[in-house]
């Protein structure tokens, strides 16, 4: 199991500010967490702008709507207000991270790692990890410069023989015809 939190110098992104709502001066975010309980009782969170800049917002309230949660800050008391939030992630310290079981990783643990085969052949570094229907899919930029075609990789126990995110490599034995284009 992975996690769709991306970090991001010390942060752990957890939503992203979509729009605003109401004549309150709500944001509607989009999660970016396999684990929505992590918002009960916080207080607050860091929004980071495009720019880098960062902010503290105190929570007032939040509640989920379909598959997204509507925040309600403090000093964010107007829909023109609310609106210089939109675009920001909304994140929380690394320390704060939801802690995995043994051989789960967070996605941006696995964004950044070199993939080869058990024989030795270097097929290039994961871009992201993909969510489709209840699977994982590594998309790994191919070493291949002739080739500018991507590989999906599934992130499965039975392919991923060896995940070593401290050396930031991650094992495959593929089974015939995965790395055919």
């Amino acid at each position: 199991m992975s996690q769709d939190e991306k970090e991001q110098d010390g942060l752990i992104a957890v939503a992203c500010i979509v729009k605003t709502r109401g004549i309150k001066g709500e944001v509607v975010a989009d999660l970016l967490t396999d684990f929505p309980e992590r918002f009960d009782g916080l207080e607050q969170l860091i929004a980071v702008y495009a720019g880098g800049k960062r902010e503290t917002l105190n929570i007032e309230r939040f509640w989920f709507h379909q598959d997204r949660i509507v925040f309600k800050f403090a000093d964010y008391d107007t829909p023109e207000k609310a609106q210089e939030l939109v675009k920001c992630e909304l994140a929380v310290p690394e320390d704060e991270a939801i802690e995995l079981e043994e051989g789960e990783f967070f996605d941006y643990e696995l964004e950044g790692c070199r993939i080869e085969t058990v024989a030795g052949e270097q097929l290039g570094t994961v871009r992201e990890v993909m969510h489709a229907n209840g699977n994982e899919l590594l998309v790994v930029d191919s070493d291949n410069k002739e080739s500018k075609r991507d590989y999906l990789i599934p992130f499965a126990n039975a392919i991923c023989v060896e995940v070593d995110i401290e050396n930031k490599l991650i094992r495959i034995d593929p089974p015939e015809g995965l790395l055919e284009f």
